[in-house]
């Protein structure tokens, strides 16, 4: 018999061995009735945070559009606000959407931070995790495969069935793949359906195919499959590696309260605590600060803003503001937008910086953890990870300077110079130019960029199956038959 036939059959006995027992199908069935309200719920929720987000984004830019004839500049302090649309594969893995703001009001000269968490308006159970499709694949059926795999080889031991197959001329190599491929089988009564899942929300989502959403769910998929692949070997080794089938629970119990539940966690605690984060009255107070030093644009004694009017003047060749060819408010609003824009920009990336530093202690972790690579990946393909939702932040404060600035430029070519403010009726513009404003259009993080950011994860997956390969193909004479 080939070895390729050999190690087939083994995984087809193993497979009829562990499929017709009772506990097998009881759980089976549990893990199917799960998968199917988690999948149902979590669609409705989409769908209703998805008509809940569109609706208000429409309420927002009708409220802005509606707006009478009026001065710009209390036009900009009217504001909008930004909503984030999540991406339908959030339906399987919800990632950090919880905790995550998903609404930003927009307004001149300041930057507001998300609101409207679920987590800040829900009770503190939200905060142990959502119940979805991933976090079955990721936390729950690596359990259910330790369980079901743990006595694979360990059990032949104690049978005396193991020496028997390797006098019959089974190599120990072929008994590990067959025994491994047969708990992957097991295991894809799991994991299929749950990819089927998937899948239905890539090619049902907007009833028509989306060829982003497919390639998003083609790389889970990968991963996913790769992620069992190595489970499945591990169980496998673990087992082959015990001295008896208790003990080889034992560690495969502890290596997943271990690396499943301790590690990242324990992570989590000292990136925080080697790189605490500004709190947000902390992070307003250095950006007022820096604003303070650097000069007020709405102060009319302002010396930097001041030496600014004294060199438009002379490069005007006037005495007065109010000789200048536009406004000269606008001008200056215009001038103190930049200021505070690169002000926050510069302070944000600051943060952002120390959370990616608080980050980095768990992204080093997924090197010697495939529950971590997979999280990180399953995450970013499914467009709800950390820097999913700070390219929303990018983007949304991208558009709100656009649209200060739209604002100034309307002020500079439409108000006299000879306004003495912004009052009244008399100093305004046309409410058409409101429906000219840019509209925010939300654009979810590309493919290549994700996959550039989780280029660690993708390595340490493949790190992991290899090293667990050579384990079984090279190293499977030193595990003892008896």
């Amino acid at each position: 018999m080939k070895n390729n036939d050999l190690v087939i059959l083994l995984g087809k006995q193993f497979f009829k061995k562990t499929f017709f027992t009772r506990g097998l199908l009881v759980l089976l069935s549990l893990f199917w009735l799960v998968l199917v309200y988690v999948t149902v719920n979590g669609w409705n929720v989409f769908e209703a945070r998805h008509d809940s987000v569109e609706h208000h984004q429409d309420a927002s830019r009708e409220s802005w559009e509606s707006n009478p004839d009026k001065h710009p500049h209390r036009m900009a302090h009217f504001g909008s606000f930004a909503f984030r649309t999540q991406h339908p594969l959030s339906i399987f893995d919800s990632g950090l959407e919880s905790y995550t703001g998903n609404s930003i009001f927009l307004e001149a000269h300041k930057q507001n931070t998300a609101n409207f968490s679920e987590a800040a308006l829900s009770t503190g159970l939200v905060r142990f995790g959502d119940l979805n499709i991933a976090l079955l694949l990721q936390l729950i059926l690596p359990l259910i495969i330790f369980f079901i795999g743990y006595a694979s080889i360990t059990s032949e031991k104690e049978n005396g069935t193991l020496k028997i197959m390797y006098l019959q001329g089974a190599s120990m190599k072929q008994i590990l793949l067959g025994k491994a491929v047969g708990l992957l089988m097991v295991s894809a009564l799991f994991f299929v359906p749950a990819l089927i899942a998937l899948w239905s929300i890539a090619f049902l989502e907007n009833h028509q195919v989306n060829s982003e959403i497919i390639m998003r769910s083609l790389l889970i998929t990968i991963c996913y499959f790769l992620f069992f692949i190595v489970l499945c070997f591990i169980t496998v080794i673990v087992s082959a590696r015990s001295k008896s089938s208790n003990k080889a629970l034992l560690s495969l119990l502890g290596g997943w309260l271990l690396f499943f539940i301790i590690i990242p966690k324990a992570g989590q605690v000292l990136g925080y605590y080697l790189n605490p984060n500004l709190s947000k009255i902390e992070f307003r107070e250095a950006i007022e600060t820096e604003v303070a030093k650097q000069g007020d644009s709405h102060n009319p004694d302002d010396p930097h803003f001041n030496k600014i009017r004294d060199s438009i003047l002379k490069a005007h060749n006037v005495s007065s503001v109010k000789d200048l060819p536009f406004n000269y408010s606008g001008f200056l609003m215009s001038k103190g937008e930049e200021q505070t824009a690169k002000i926050y920009a510069d302070q944000y990336n600051k943060l952002i910086k120390t959370y990616e530093k608080q980050n980095s202690i768990t992204n080093s972790l997924v090197l010697i953890n495939p529950y971590l690579a997979i999280k990180n990946l399953s995450m970013g393909l499914s467009g709800t990870d950390f820097y999913t939702y700070t390219n929303f932040l990018a983007q949304t404060e991208q558009y709100r300077y656009k649209q200060s600035q739209y604002m100034n430029k309307l002020q500079m070519k439409f108000i006299s110079n000879k306004a003495k403010g912004s009052e009244g009726k008399i100093h305004v513009v046309d409410k058409t130019y409101w429906k000219n404003a840019p509209k925010f259009r939300y654009k979810y993080l590309s493919v290549s960029k994700t996959t550039d950011y989780q280029i660690i994860s993708i390595l340490a997956l493949g790190i992991w199956l290899l090293l667990a390969i050579v384990v079984i193909t090279n190293f499977s004479n030193y595990f003892k038959i008896i």
